[in-house]
This record gives C-alpha cells, structure tokens and sequence, in this order.
C-alpha cells in the first residue's frame, strides 16, 4: 500500500523538496518510458479515439501507480509505479494482481513478462505492442539498457509529484464547471484537466514533470487559443509566473516553491492562472 492517505482515506500532500527538483531529469525519463508499458495496453485493446485518450493514465494513489484504461472481460489494467519502480497487473478496481520488478530488467524483459500475463488473463498477447504513434524524449532503456531504480529517493520524489498534482487537479476540477477527469498524457508525460471555457476554446491546468522549458517539475496554466505575446497579463498568486516562450501561460516551477503550505500556495496558482487565463479568452 502506498503511503499517503489522510484521514477519511483521502490523499494528504506529500511535502516537496525544491532542492531536489532539478536532479529528477534520469528518473523522470526512466519512468517515462517505463508508462509506456502501460499505454501500450490502451494502444493495444482499446479502439482509437481522435484525443488519444486511449492511451492515457490515471494516477491511482492507493498504489502510487500510473494506470492505463480498462480492457477485456474480466477487466483487467497495466500500470506503472514509480518508486520501487515496477509493472502492475490490475483488476477492475485496482487491485494488483501481478507485480514486476523493473530494477536491472529491459523493455524487452518487462514486455515478455506482460505479454505472458496477459495470455493469463484471457488476452490475445500478440495484439500487445509498443509501437506508439507518437515520440517521446530518449533514454538508453529504449536501445535495450536496464532500468536503474538505485536511486530510491528519486523516484519517491517524483512520485510525491504525481501524487500531489493528483490531490491538487482533483480538487479544483470537482468544483469547476466543464473540466475533464485528470489524467496522464504518456506523450508529454504531464498529468491534467481540460477545461471547455467556450466553443474552441480551452484551459488546461496540469503538472509537467520537465521539459525543454524547465529541467525541473513545474505547475502550469495553459489556454487555447493561445493569446498574443502582447496581451496583457494580470498579477498571478502562488509565486507563478508567466511563460512567453513557445506558449503563453503561466507556470510555477519547482524552484519557486516555499518550504511550508505547498498546497496551498499550488492551489492558489492554479485558481488565479485560471481566472486570468479565462479572462484574456472571454474578452472579459
């Protein structure tokens, strides 16, 4: 069981550590790649729908696991944990069934093992592929090197990430009209809500755990479509700021975190970004 239920069962924020931000880049991309086991199920057994939600992932905190979408009869899920990094079999409410170790194991190893589960489990394990039909940045595990999970402490952090973006998306999109569920994206590998602000119009508010942007895990607020760089920007809370490279949104990366009341000074970005990015989409 993954340790970080509150009272009630319900998720309680896991403290993060700035400090450690910028040294997640190995453990974020291993774990990238390793999700793409699981999205691979949806790929593989789930019909294709126009947003790719097929393959998406939903963060399951009982077991601090990024989960694919159901299949088969009866309905089983693959997912990925990142700390004690592993593969899981799952029935239709998230109980494990089968664990695999990915520490010093390949892509190649963890696909045999899941293929053969999957027989188990009344799947055709041939249809289960890895071809995707989208790139994902590189790392050697995907030229046929290990995974190396020695790093514990690492991919705890980057856990605690999820887990919290998990807890503070879940809690807005409740109260807030016309969002999405919050899932995991394995192309970007950022976990979000959608919000439908008007007819061709969006607002996303999610968790990247870095990019080209930063090599750090950070919040942001996006909208489509995307205003000119020229339109005005109002105050943020939270310590957020503006992104004008590539994109305009806001965004509050892990170097602007304060050590007390994360969740607080996370859920107060994320619902001033929003206005504001509602603002400048509505004209209002």
């Amino acid at each position: 069981m993954y340790d970080g239920a509150g009272p009630g069962g319900r998720p309680e924020w896991r403290p993060l550590d700035p400090r450690r931000a910028t040294d997640l880049a190995d453990a974020r991309l291993q774990f990238h790649h390793a999700a793409q086991l699981a999205a691979s199920f949806g790929i593989s057994y789930l019909p294709a729908r126009p947003d790719d939600s097929h393959t998406n992932l939903e963060w399951i905190d009982a077991i601090g696991a990024l989960a694919s979408n159901r299949a088969g009869t009866p309905a089983r899920r693959l997912a990925v944990r990142p700390h004690q990094l592993a593969v899981l079999v799952l029935d239709a409410r998230a109980s494990v069934l089968g664990t695999y170790p990915l520490d010093g194991r390949t892509i190649d190893d963890a696909s045999t093992w899941i293929r053969a589960q999957l027989a188990e489990h009344g799947f055709d394990a041939a249809r289960y592929t890895l071809e995707r039909h989208y790139e994902i940045p590189s790392h050697p595990v995907d030229a046929g090197a290990s995974f190396d999970g020695a790093r514990t402490a690492l991919f705890e952090e980057l856990a605690h990430w999820y887990a919290d973006a998990a807890t503070v998306l879940e809690q807005f999109a409740s109260v807030t009209p016309n969002s999405s569920p919050v899932r995991c994206w394995p192309h970007h590998f950022d976990i979000a809500t959608l919000i439908d602000a008007a007819p061709g119009k969006t607002v996303g508010a999610g968790m990247e755990p870095g990019d080209e942007y930063w090599q750090e895990p950070y919040f942001y607020v996006n909208m489509h479509p995307s205003p000119n760089a020229r339109t005005p920007r109002g105050e943020l809370a939270g310590n957020g700021l503006w992104n004008t490279r590539d994109w305009i949104g806001a965004a509050l990366p892990a170097s602007r975190l304060g050590p007390d009341n994360q969740h607080e000074q996370v859920d107060a970005f994320i619902r001033s970004a929003v206005r504001e990015c509602l603002r400048i989409l509505l004209g209002g």
